[in-house]
Order: C-alpha cells, then structure tokens, then sequence
C-alpha cells in the first residue's frame, strides 16, 4: 500500500535579501507522523523557512502546497499576546471557525500548563507566555505542527510535559530547537539548511552530528582534488564548528573523574564528618553553606540544605521555574542573607555573575563599546590581549557587527555578547544564571568548550539536560516543597538516581539529606550487592575496540581510493561508491567509539 501524500509541500522555494540568496532550491514534504528537526546555524534562514511554510511570508520564487483541509499550527519564537483581556481569550483565537463549539478544551489544556485562564496576558512572565502559547496551537488539534525553538524559557517539567504531548501527537511536526535531548527524543527525519541548501537525513537528530562531519568530510576531500574551494567565510565558520563536535575521549574522562571526586564531597557535606574537617587550605574552599533556609510568608522556598563547594566544582541547579534556583544562587554568593543556617565564603574570591534579565547590557552602546569598555581596540581575555574583533568571531560574531548598538542585535546574540564579556573577565568562581537561553547549537557548543577549559568553580542554573550532563560534576535539585537535594553527576545522573531507591547510586558513595534534620547514608543497613555488566556489555567491552580497528582500517582504505585524484573523470560511479562507504565507515566509527567509551566508563565506576 502506498504511503498517504504529503499534506504540506514547499517546492524549489528560492529567497534572497540584498541580491544575495538566503535559500534556493528548497524542497521540503511534511505529511501525518512525520517528526522532523529543521537545523542550521544562525542566520541561516530556518524560522525564514518555517515562516513561509505557515503561510505568513511569500518566497521571491517556487511553491507552496498545503492539501485541501488541512490545518497548520505556528508557534513564533516570541509570541505576542497583546489585544487580549484574558489568557483564555487568546487561547480560544486558536480555535478555527469549526471548532467554536469546543471551546472546553481551552480549560483543559490550560490547566495542563498550569495557567490561570483568567490571568491577564500582560502580567505573564517569559516561560509563562510561552505555555500559553503552546496551549493555543495544541488546542486547535492542527495536522501540522511548526515549531520554533519551543522549549525557551521552559522548565524541565514543562519540557518532559511537551515531549510526551508531541510523541503521542498523531499529526506530523517540524521543529527547531537548541535542545538536544528534546529532539533527541521525538525526531525520525532532520533537515539541514545550510548554505542555502536543505539536505535531508532520514534519521533523528541523534544521528545528525556524525553525518553531518561525514558530510563536510567529503567535501573537503572533493575540494583537495578538484581545487573548488568554498568561500573563505563559509569555510571559516564551520572550522571552529567541526572541530568543537569532535568527541574527546579524554575531555570525558575527566569529567568522570570530577564527578567520582565531586561524589565524595557530597558524602560528606551534611554528615558528622563536616564539622571535623571543616577550615580547608585557603583558597581550597569556595562556598560553605550549612543548614540555610529561606521562607517568603506561607511560601517555603528553601527547607535545611547544606553543601560544601570546592576550587574546581562545576555544580549545577536544576527545579521548576519560581521554585528558588535565583534565591538559592544569591544566598550562596551572598547576595541575599539565609533565614537560618550559615554561609561562609572562601578567600581571594573573584566572582562573576551572569543573570537572567541581562541587565549587565547597555543597548545603546555598540558590540565593540561593550566589550572594549576601557576604549582602544583590544580587550584583555583573562590575561591575554586580543583585538576586540578576533574576539568577537570566536563567538561567532561578523566583522560588520562590530559597530552595531547593541540593541539591534537579536535574543541569542545578545546572550553571546554578554557571555563573550564576562567570560573575558579574569575570574575564579563563575556565576551563571540560564546562559542557554535563546543560544544555538554552534555557541552552545562553543560555550561548552569555553567551560570546559574554565579552571575556576563554576554554578550553572540550566533547564538544558544535555547541556548540564557534558559540563557539571554534580546537580543540586529543586524536588518541591522547599526540598533540596545535591546528586553526583550530571542530569542523567540525578534521573537515574532518583529511581534508584530516591537516593544517589550506591556505587557513587553518596549520602544526602531525606529532608529537615535527617541524614541517610549507603553505609547503613544490610550491604546491597555490587553491580556488575551486564553479559552484552562485557561482550560489546571486549568486541569494540576490535571493531574500531576495523572500521579505522576500512576508513583508511576507501581514502586512499578517493586520493587518486584523477578517479572522478575516469569514473564518476566509483568516485561516489567510495564517498558513501566512507561516510558510512566513519558514522559507524563515532558510534562504536562512543559505545565504547560508555562501556568502559561504567565498568571503571562500578570498580571503582
């Protein structure tokens, strides 16, 4: 049986800005179940594209198909309640001329996102606005769903909330998002829009990464042979690009061992042990907090909570939005006086904070006035003086930007601006509130090797786990009712503790408050037996590395055939039989290199 027609269609779609063209030759079809992630560096034409799939831009050329009936839902990146009395008066706009008699669902959904129905649209906070916004385009039970960058300024809750909603949506979807895990999870097809060109991977997200280095690979092989080289900026941005998506095996590893150490500190934060080994080496301590609380009236926002942060900690906070994180990361920098307990804060501290609101900006000044704040044309990067415009490309920034007011610059460009500057900063003790906000997957990712190489401590208020799980040693969560609790690890650390028991993993050595004056340790109680690997991973253990060998054989042979450089115009057939078997070798290569290094970094800890 043939498989239905698509029920959107963009065919040949060309549009340009200035004589230049932003995409040409766009070929896209979205039809019912369809998942699919639209990806591309900033600029590069996504929400452009989304747009003129909804309906709400014209393309200079080509065609815009949508099938009889069918109803398409767009969600803006900043959606615009204005004209609205009530939240549920903008929900129920939503609701096509058909539907006016279902007007109960608004109530339903709303409730699901926690939103009074009678709230004024004007007064919502960022995240709120947004799961209004949600709840408009849900509501309409569309066929298609656009999306652009959905999970800004949500919480993890929110986030797991819409996840489960568009895995059981019986429509079809495209969506762009920075959230790896989020289309880790939900995408089957990616679209890649780069250099106004979409090519399409028939894959998830999970695979994007991979293919995508495959894809630049071979591109470089085919312009050594061919002397068509790409222009020097196109070739320039993806440098930096490729190379920080590399995996670094050794950049993981050190992180496992952090984590190990950072476990052995939480151990020991809150238990018997912490008065006898409190007043460490000068400058070893960086934050000391026993037993704080804080209450606003009848609200309870933190409950008794003790932690000891040492030089070197990268510690994230993780909760629902309003549960205390900003509250908790002022008390802990002393900012904001606990209502009980005691804070004390290391020596020779040099902090630096990066908030929410960014209001460290001037809009008026320009990108380079912000960052050269002292005058001149160099900046000193933590001891290193740079001209402000090589600093400004390493985040991405244009050369032509750099006289720009500040103000012109969009959400996620002022988020890079601001982290360029205060990352220049000499510091040892790295405040940051939400940094990922409104960021792409290039500064992400640029952002991530920055903190990686940050030898100071660091405390990371985030809502993006896959974020949190490459970069933090330890997670402190926001779990309700004023409970707070530390886990070694990472995100996926903390979800994988939790079920375990309510407690972190034994192997992990960890003690943790239960709640208000009670302390539970893994030392207590009838021993559990150690864990072991299972019967397929030892397998996979002693089998990989043989397997990686091959494929590095494999990947070695079919470049050896694509060095002959005369191959192509001898026989174009087997100059592309060779390209495929590459790309394909070094796909597999990264995922059995990966596979591995899981393996064998479990197997360390449960020996450990």
């Amino acid at each position: 049986m043939p498989p239905p027609p698509p029920l959107l269609i963009l065919k040949d779609l060309r549009l340009g800005f200035g004589g230049h063209p932003l995409f040409q030759g766009v070929d896209v079809a979205v039809g019912r179940g369809d998942r699919v992630a639209l990806v591309g560096r900033n600029g590069s034409g996504k929400s452009t594209l989304l747009k003129i799939a909804a309906g709400l831009m014209d393309a200079e050329s080509g065609e815009v198909f949508v099938q009889p009936g069918t109803r398409i839902a767009y969600l803006t990146q900043e959606p615009n309640l204005t004209g609205f009395a009530t939240v549920h008066e903008y929900v129920v706009a939503g609701l096509g001329p058909e539907q006016q008699h279902e007007e109960h669902r608004v109530d339903i959904v709303l409730d699901e996102v926690a939103i009074d129905p009678a709230a004024d649209p004007a007064t919502l906070s960022g995240g709120e606005a947004r799961r209004v916004a949600l709840a408009r385009i849900l509501v309409s039970q569309p066929d298609i769903l656009l999306l652009d960058e959905p999970t800004n300024h949500l919480d993890m809750p929110t986030i797991k909330w819409l996840e489960d909603r568009l895995a059981s949506f019986r429509g079809g979807f495209v969506v762009i998002s920075h959230d790896r895990a989020f289309l880790n999870r939900l995408t089957k097809v990616t679209f890649w829009l780069d250099r106004g060109v979409v090519r399409r991977l028939d894959q998830g997200f999970e695979a994007f990464e991979a293919w995508s280095e495959s894809v630049m690979e071979t591109e470089a092989v085919e312009r050594a042979k061919f002397d068509k080289l790409i222009a020097q900026e196109v070739e320039w941005s993806h440098k930096g690009i490729s190379a920080r998506r590399t995996r670094n095996q050794g950049r993981l590893r050190r992180l496992r061992d952090m984590r190990n150490e950072r476990a052995q500190q939480i151990a020991r934060t809150g238990s018997v042990k912490l008065e006898t080994e409190a007043g460490p080496v000068s400058g070893k301590l960086v934050v000391e907090a026993e037993d704080i609380t804080k209450t606003y009236g009848d609200n309870v926002v933190l409950r008794p909570f003790s932690t000891r942060i040492l030089r070197g900690d990268r510690v994230g906070v993780i909760g629902p939005n309003g549960a205390g994180k900003s509250t908790l990361l002022r008390i802990l920098t002393g900012q904001l006086e606990a209502d009980t307990g005691t804070v004390k804060l290391g020596t020779n501290l040099t902090m630096e904070f990066l908030d929410q609101a960014r209001s460290r900006l001037d809009l008026d000044k320009t990108v380079w006035e912000t960052l050269a704040d002292s005058g001149g044309d160099s900046i000193n990067v933590r001891g290193r003086v740079r001209h402000v415009v090589s600093y400004m490309r390493d985040f991405l920034f244009d050369d032509r930007q750099a006289r720009s007011p500040v103000g012109s610059l969009s959400g996620g460009e002022r988020n890079r601006l601001l982290l360029a500057k205060v990352l220049a900063r000499p510091s040892n003790f790295l405040i940051l509130d939400e940094p990922t906000n409104d960021l792409d997957m290039d500064t992400l990712d640029l952002l991530q090797e920055t903190l990686a190489e940050y030898d100071g401590t660091l405390i990371l208020v985030s809502h993006d786990r896959d974020f949190l799980d490459r970069v933090v040693t330890s997670t402190i969560a926001f779990e309700g009712n004023g409970v707070v609790r530390e886990y070694p690890g990472g995100y996926a650390d903390y979800e994988r503790q939790r079920v375990i028991g309510d407690k972190p993993a034994e192997t992990a050595g960890a003690s943790r408050k239960d709640g208000p004056g009670s302390t539970t340790s893994t030392s207590g109680g009838a021993a559990k037996p150690k864990r072991k690997l299972s019967f397929k991973q030892q397998r996979a253990l002693e089998q990989l590395p043989l397997k990686i060998a091959e494929l590095q054989a494999a990947i070695a042979a079919q470049e050896k055939i694509l060095a002959d450089a005369g191959l192509y115009a001898r026989n174009p057939a087997a100059f592309q039989k060779a390209t495929d078997t590459l790309q394909a070798h070094q796909a597999a290569l990264a995922s059995a290199e990966e596979e591995w290094l899981e393996v064998e970094m479990l197997r360390e800890e449960l020996e450990g």
